[in-house]
């Protein structure tokens, strides 16, 4: 008996791409979705780092007001893999687009609804408990976008093309992060702190209406995706499939992927706080030098998200987190310094190394799942990663801070996440000439990790 190959390439990576559907849409309808959905979630996170602990917990103090800020920041983690199994369900039941619809509405609601808001001074501790609502509202909201928009974009691209379209999602983040921190800078800088505090951190939020009604007009227009469509046999329960066949991969991509949202949200939300609160580092250069990481982290992003195609989604991440280990060890000594070279160095290159560790994300994690459990493993692995890496990070980071006067230890345990993440991403596989219609299966034992592991066709 002749024996299996080792992979499946995509065979229809040889055919000529004459006739191919025009994916302009395509692109567009991920990343602008996505830009909105980012906006929406770090407009929340820049407003913690700069003014939620005077407007919902004035009574904690400086220090108790950022905690307890961060801590609301944290539970939309806690929702988004509740948000992945839930959207994930449905869009491997009934689609992605229908999903995909769902998501951008109750984020905008949310998010909207945070905007008008009264304060502690106002509700009292209705206050808080209100926004902890809204916020885990945005979570789960945001725990089915990042995977069906992922999906819309591997399940239409080219096979030879996927890490490159994938990109485009990746740029979402990007935009919706500059976006939102521009907004915020441009309004620190036009208006006082007094009336930034009492009415002006409100604008971010509610202009998320426009974005959001810009972002259904692109989505109601397109199609649902090829791959979908031909899947004829639908999982009953695809939580349940995924866990049980497909458990212990979607445990490796989260915990791979994790060193990513540790490093971001240190970098853009508790490194924010931390030099503007206790560092006295003005907040107008935290801001620029934020929205300049924005552009950088979109263009390293853009071009890992390339490179994979040729050189692998697992050795690019790999690679990425090697570097990103040694940068957490030095962010926040070099912002210590409080030396304006020296703080633009640590923030600028965390911001590079991020892209390099998101662009390969969005193929990588599609290709890791077959397509009637696709939506919900690689939103359930990609969320998973958030609930270790941007949950508790900053409360952890807050802490450490605390106990020791200094944020260096925050590094230390940036890097012992970073370690973990190289580990989850060394027992994983390389997907790159996979076919979608096949599944990694776990590998034999002794196979080389830089070889494909055997698919198992649908």
């Amino acid at each position: 008996m002749t024996p299996a190959p080792e992979s499946t390439p995509d065979v229809s990576s040889r055919q000529p791409s004459t006739g191919a559907p025009d994916l302009r849409p395509v692109a567009a309808s991920a990343m602008i979705g996505t830009t909105i959905e980012y906006y929406d979630f770090f407009i929340y996170g820049t407003a913690v780092a700069l003014v939620f602990g005077k407007v919902f917990f004035p009574e904690l103090g400086r220090a108790g007001g950022l905690l307890a800020s961060f801590s609301v920041y944290s539970v939309a983690f806690v929702g988004r893999p509740l948000g992945a199994l839930v959207f994930g369900h449905f869009g491997d039941r009934l689609g992605r687009k229908t999903t995909l619809v769902v998501s951008l509405l109750l984020m905008g609601f949310s998010t909207v609804a945070v905007g008008v808001l009264p304060g502690y001074r106002s509700w009292g501790i209705w206050a808080p408990v209100a926004l902890v609502l809204l916020r885990a509202l945005q979570g789960f909201g945001l725990g089915g976008e990042w995977g069906g928009a992922a999906l819309l974009l591997a399940e239409n691209a080219p096979p030879e093309r996927r890490g490159r379209y994938g990109g485009y999602l990746q740029l979402g983040p990007c935009l919706g992060f500059f976006t939102a921190t521009g907004v915020f800078l441009l309004l620190s800088e036009v208006l006082s702190e007094q009336t930034f505090a009492d009415w002006g951190w409100r604008v971010p939020f509610l202009a998320s209406v426009g974005l959001v009604a810009v972002g259904l007009f692109v989505r109601l227009r397109i199609s649902e995706t090829p791959v979908f469509a031909r899947q004829t046999e639908r999982a009953r329960v695809p939580a349940a499939e995924v866990l049980r066949e497909h458990g212990r991969t979607v445990l490796l991509a989260g915990g791979g992927i994790m060193i990513g949202y540790a490093l971001f949200y240190l970098t853009t939300t508790y490194a924010l706080a931390y030099a503007t609160e206790q560092l006295g580092i003005g907040r107008g250069l935290m801001l620029t030098l934020l929205l300049i990481g924005a552009v950088v982290k979109g263009a390293a992003a853009w071009y890992c998200a390339g490179r994979s195609d040729h050189w692998g989604r697992r050795r690019i991440l790999q690679l990425a987190t090697v570097f990103a280990i040694g940068c957490s060890l030095v962010l926040f000594p070099l912002l210590e310094t409080v030396r304006t070279p020296l703080v633009a160095l640590g923030v600028l290159s965390a911001m590079a190394v991020l892209g390099c560790l998101y662009g390969p994300v969005a193929a990588y994690l599609p290709e890791l799942f077959p397509t009637r459990v696709r939506y919900t493993g690689a939103s359930l692995a990609f969320n998973i990663g958030g609930v270790v890496g941007g949950a508790t990070a900053p409360l952890v980071a807050a802490q450490l801070t605390g106990a020791y006067g200094t944020a260096e230890p925050v590094g230390w345990y940036m890097a012992g996440i970073g370690v973990v993440s190289l580990l989850c991403l060394r027992a994983l596989t390389e997907t790159r000439t996979l076919a979608l219609g096949a599944v990694v299966v776990r590998q034999k034992r002794g196979e080389p990790h830089d070889q494909p592991s055997t698919p198992v066709e649908r």
